[in-house]
C-alpha cells in the first residue's frame, strides 16, 4: 500500500504512527513524503520524498495528479488548513488515487470563522458569536480577534478593552472578534469512514500549547463533548479525520465550540497512542474493510507530553 502525504513539514509522529500500524496489521506499507522544501524533517522518516510547486502554484495539482497516477499511490492525505479546498475541488482528478479530504462545501465552513459558527448555531451547539466589524463588537471584555480563515494561532490576540481592540483590528488582516470564554480548552480528535460514519471520537484536554499546537495532553472520555461530536460528524459527514476545538466555560459548565479542522491534527498522533487508530483504522478501509464505531477507544486519563527532536538533512 502507498500514501502520499502532502505538506508533510514536522509531521514526525503520524508518519511514525502510520509505520508502526502497518508492522501491527502485517501490511506492507510505502509512505511518500511531499513538500516544498526538502529540508522538512517529517520528510526524512518516509520511504519516498518528493519536493512539489508551491500549493498557489497552477501547476501544484497537476504535479500531484502526475506523481500519484506514476507512483500508483492509494490515497492522499493532506496535512495542513491551506491544502484542503485546493485538493478538495481537484479531488476528482486523482483517478486512481483517493483523496482524503471532505467536501468543497465543508472545508469552505472550516476555513471562514463567521461559516464555522454559523454552523454550529445551527445545529444547537453554542460557540462564542463572531463579529467581523470591532465598532460593531459589544459582548463584552476580555475578547479575542483573529484572522476569519487563520491557523496555528497566527494573528490572533487577546484584547482587555476597546482601545486595545481598535488598535488590533488595523493590525489583523479580515478578522473577526469573539468574546473570550474562560475554561478548560479541548481538542477533539475524530475519524470517519469514507461516508462520513464515525470510528473513534476522542476527546482531550489541552494542558499546555505552543504556537496553536499541544504539548501535553490528557484524554478525556466525557459523554456530553462526544454527543456534542456526534451531532457535528452527522451533518458535517467528514471523510477522514476532523479535529475540533471547544472551550468548556468554567462558570455555566457550558461547551462552546470554537473551530473545526478536516485533517489530522498535529496532537492527532497523541489520540492514536492511547488507542483510537485512525492509521489502522484507514489501512483497513483501504483494502475494503469495515470498520465500525469504536466508542471510547482511547485511554482515558493517558497524559502525553510532547517534545523536539532533530535530524541531519544535508
Amino acid at each position: 500500500m502507498r500514501l502520499l502525504f502532502t505538506s508533510v513539514g514536522r509531521r514526525v509522529e503520524l508518519m511514525q504512527a502510520f509505520k508502526k500500524s502497518a508492522i501491527e496489521s502485517g501490511i506492507e506499507l510505502e509512505l511518500f513524503g511531499a513538500d516544498t522544501s526538502m529540508t522538512a524533517p517529517a520528510l526524512y522518516f518516509c520511504d519516498h520524498r518528493v519536493q512539489v510547486p508551491r500549493i498557489k502554484d497552477a501547476d501544484y495539482i497537476p504535479f500531484l495528479v502526475d506523481y500519484c497516477d506514476a507512483h500508483q499511490i492509494d490515497a492522499l492525505i493532506p496535512t495542513i488548513d491551506t491544502d484542503l479546498l485546493v485538493l478538495s475541488e481537484s479531488k476528482n482528478l486523482f483517478k486512481k488515487t483517493r483523496v482524503l479530504i471532505s467536501d468543497p462545501d465543508k472545508i469552505m465552513i472550516c476555513r471562514d470563522k463567521m461559516k464555522t459558527g454559523q454552523f454550529f448555531k445551527s445545529l444547537g451547539i453554542q460557540c462564542p458569536i463572531p463579529v467581523d466589524d470591532y465598532l460593531s463588537y459589544n459582548h463584552g471584555y476580555p475578547a479575542f480577534i483573529k484572522p476569519k480563515d487563520g491557523s496555528s494561532s497566527i494573528n490572533a490576540y487577546k484584547v482587555y478593552d476597546q482601545n486595545e481592540l481598535e488598535s488590533y483590528a488595523k493590525m489583523v488582516p479580515d478578522y473577526i472578534i469573539q468574546p473570550f470564554i474562560d475554561g478548560i480548552e479541548y481538542t477533539v480528535d475524530a475519524f470517519c469512514g469514507f461516508d462520513g460514519a464515525p470510528i473513534f471520537i476522542t476527546p482531550r484536554i489541552r494542558l499546555a500549547v505552543r504556537s496553536g499546537e499541544v504539548l501535553k495532553t490528557q484524554i478525556c472520555q466525557d459523554d456530553m463533548i462526544i454527543s456534542e461530536m456526534q451531532k457535528i460528524i452527522s451533518v458535517f459527514k467528514p471523510c477522514g479525520p476532523i479535529t475540533v476545538q471547544l472551550i468548556r466555560d468554567s462558570k455555566s459548565g457550558e461547551d462552546y465550540f470554537i473551530e473545526i479542522n478536516p485533517r489530522f491534527g498535529g496532537g492527532a498522533p497523541l489520540s492514536i497512542k492511547a488507542g483510537a487508530n485512525s492509521c489502522a483504522a484507514l489501512l483497513r478501509l483501504l483494502n475494503g474493510e469495515m470498520v465500525g464505531y469504536q466508542y471510547k477507544a482511547a485511554e482515558d486519563g493517558a497524559v502525553f507530553s510532547r517534545f523536539d527532536q532533530s535530524i541531519k538533512v544535508g
